[in-house]
């Protein structure tokens, strides 16, 4: 929480020199903290603000977003809503409260902005003045809201929260209130870092008035299914038509074991004045969502994937004429995925960001001819994209700079800062180049890689050096800023990064992205061995030197190199990786993912591909282990469960290596706790340092 009255904590800052102090305000706003070094911390690190949520006004001259800061002392995060002009100037803090402002919306006529605010006890919708005055609660709803949206015409708005559907242990033996157990009779009883609590997420639809919102209809009422999909879904999946008639949203109308192995969302239309219900994408087989009505309403755009259970398939960029039910791809000729659109105001034009070649950029359909243009060009990533009159706004990050929101020339791709939220702390630090290289790989292919420089670097001296592993599987190793596995904090502490995009990542054609399914400890295992093995030509590289690092499939990598890496490597560090298939195979709670990428069940001796799969397993491999290594695992994480971690762990006491494990019993499959995230980063690279340094 922040508070009203101003304070000053001090946090510790140590650096490679010496221990500095930062002044970090315990309400909206931290003072810009004066370093007293130019290389970064993982507490200077932690003390960004992080943009986020940027909503354009309907007449395209104002820009509302959201900074979050972290209090470090109070282990929580706090965001406030701040507006800028787009034509530039000062931005202005709308919020500034003792509580989190989130879910930023203009109202369509432009006169109000809502945002969703804990201050009453639950998450309630607020309104206020686009200068923040008049700051007013917009529903009482029990148990609180997740999310809304307004209706153009402003007659209506659907709001986001849970029914429950489902009897408890409580339900089922009312005289027996104390026991505390579930009774299961199939899976999907837990899903990413929760157990499933008997509700679903529903979309209510209410009357809107400016005096208070009324009680909404459930127009999902005794389905036992979410809306938005979990456990990632959000508003992006209900949208209403321009003329507030119908809403589109997102659902997989399965339960368990059809749910777990199943990746097929469908795309719904109900209509709010025959309560009928339409899939519009009945037959379509894979992931459908995100949709968006065309500004006439005559046609509807969403972001489709072919086949079912197949989470990394091509994403490609659907619309249906809602007149005549005709539903064609506009990507058939774009090898590559498509995210975020946004129709132009003429509905001709469709902007969407697509990852080419280890960068994200925006793009722009044109519906007339089919084509599709390229609009920006650079070392970044655009996170997303809205229309500002003849100008786009878009979030943008890279791994040298945290998100920032920029204007973008439409036709020229250049673009310029509207904010500047961390220029105060990035220009007193001193970062290290970012290279690209095309590598050729074992099987005669160029494969994309950055190579990350320490701060100050002298190509005369000799630098440890590390091999990141990519996640996902199928997540581009792309321009993105983490606060963990940030490469230019890795290199802050003296390491040269080597990131490969290597088989099996998005942004270099479908053929290059699918490879990696049943192909685990095949040729991507290859590719990462191809990148560090050449970068460790370089004479400034310490071939005595060198680690693997690597979270999820990453982790999985790491495990896996650790029994078969010939000596290349002094340590490792292994998060929240797979390290026994066949035990991954039946604890994973979205079964879809392994009966895909490992081709069934381990089991099923006549499958071959299968079997190959779970020849590739860690665990397997673990005789050859004799490399210090660090097991970092999320008790929370059910998507490659905390077992995991620990039977890695375990086997390499068992076996004699140095090993250290950090548990964390609050943690999912990310850290995200703001004192976790320090921790993290400390034995990170205490471990490093003692045996790379």
């Amino acid at each position: 929480m922040k508070k009203l009255a101003l304070f000053v904590i001090s946090l510790a800052i140590f650096s490679c020199t010496q221990k500095e102090k930062i002044q970090v305000a315990e309400n909206y706003l931290p003072e810009t903290p004066k370093l007293g070094s130019d290389i970064m911390t993982p507490e200077v690190l932690w003390s960004f603000g992080r943009v986020g949520g940027t909503q354009v006004s309907p007449d395209g001259k104002t820009a509302v977003y959201t900074v979050t800061w972290v209090n470090m002392g109070k282990n929580k995060s706090f965001s406030d809503i701040y507006a800028v002009p787009v034509e530039g100037g000062k931005p202005v803090n709308l919020s500034n409260s003792p509580e989190n402002e989130t879910e930023v919306k203009w109202r369509p006529d432009g006169e109000k902005i809502a945002y969703l605010s804990s201050v009453s006890g639950s998450s309630q919708m607020w309104e206020m003045n686009p200068d923040g005055s008049g700051k007013k609660q917009m529903t009482d709803v029990d148990g609180g809201i997740f999310g809304f949206d307004y209706a153009a015409g402003l007659s209506k708005i659907y709001y986001l929260k849970t029914a429950k559907l489902d009897q408890d242990i409580h339900d089922m033996f009312p005289d027996l209130p104390k026991t505390n157990a579930r009774l299961e009779t199939d899976i999907m009883y837990r899903h990413w870092d929760c157990w499933h609590d008997y509700t679903y997420t529903h979309i209510f639809v209410a009357d809107y008035s400016d005096a208070k919102i009324t009680e909404g209809k459930d127009i999902l009422e005794g389905e036992r299914f979410d809306s938005p999909n979990k456990p990632f879904g959000g508003t992006e999946q209900v949208v209403w038509s321009p003329d507030g008639k119908t809403i589109a949203y997102v659902c997989k109308k399965k339960t368990g074991k059809e749910y777990a192995i199943s990746t097929n969302t469908d795309i719904y239309l109900y209509n709010t004045e025959s309560s009928e219900t339409l899939n519009l994408t009945s037959g379509m087989m894979g992931y459908d969502q995100n949709p968006v009505f065309s500004t006439d309403g005559t046609k509807l755009a969403w972001e489709s994937m072919e086949r079912d259970g197949y989470e990394a398939d091509k994403v490609r960029l659907f619309i249906a004429n809602l007149t005549t039910g005709e539903k064609t791809d506009y990507t058939s000729k774009f090898d590559q995925n498509v995210a975020g659109l946004k129709w132009t105001a003429d509905a001709k034009s469709i902007f969407f960001v697509s990852n080419l070649q280890g960068t994200d950029e925006i793009c722009r359909l044109d519906l007339a001819d089919g084509s599709i243009a390229r609009i920006t060009d650079g070392v970044h990533d655009y996170l997303n994209v809205a229309l500002a009159g003849d100008k786009l706004v878009a979030e943008k990050v890279s791994m040298s700079n945290p998100a920032e929101i920029y204007v973008v020339d439409p036709i020229t791709g250049k673009d310029s800062p509207l904010t500047q939220v961390n220029k105060g702390i990035l220009d007193q630090l001193t970062f290290g180049n970012v290279e690209e290289r095309w590598l050729l790989t074992t099987d005669g292919k160029q494969m994309h890689t950055w190579v990350i420089y320490p701060p100050h670097f002298d190509p005369s001296k000799k630098y440890p050096t590390l091999l990141y592993n990519g996640g996902g599987p199928q997540s581009t190793v792309s321009q993105f800023w983490s606060y963990r596995w940030n490469f230019q904090m890795m290199a802050a502490k003296g390491y040269i990064i080597v990131a490969p995009n290597r088989r099996g990542l998005p942004g270099f054609g479908q053929e290059w992205n699918e490879q990696i399914s049943k192909d685990y400890g095949g040729q991507n295992i290859k590719d990462l061995l191809t990148a560090i093995d050449d970068v460790a030509k370089e004479p400034f590289v310490d071939k005595d030197k060198m680690g693997a690092v690597g979270a999820s499939y990453g982790g999985f990598s790491v495990m896996y190199l650790a029994g078969n890496h010939e000596k290349r490597f002094k340590a490792f560090i292994a998060h929240d990786g797979i390290f026994n298939f066949e035990h991954m195979y039946t604890t994973t709670e979205e079964m879809w993912f392994v009966d895909w990428d490992y081709g069934g069940a381990y089991w099923d001796k006549t499958n071959a591909a299968a079997q190959r799969s779970y020849a590739f397993s860690p665990h397997k491999f673990v005789q050859n282990w004799d490399t210090p290594i660090l097991i970092v695992q999320g008790e929370k994480d059910y998507r490659v469960p905390s077992e995991q971690g620990m039977a890695a762990f375990n086997a390499a006491v068992m076996k004699g290596v140095p090993a250290q494990m950090l548990y964390l019993p609050e943690e999912n499959h990310w850290v995200l706790q703001p004192q976790n995230g320090i921790l993290w980063q400390r034995v990170f690279f205490n471990w490093l340092d003692k045996y790379l340094k």
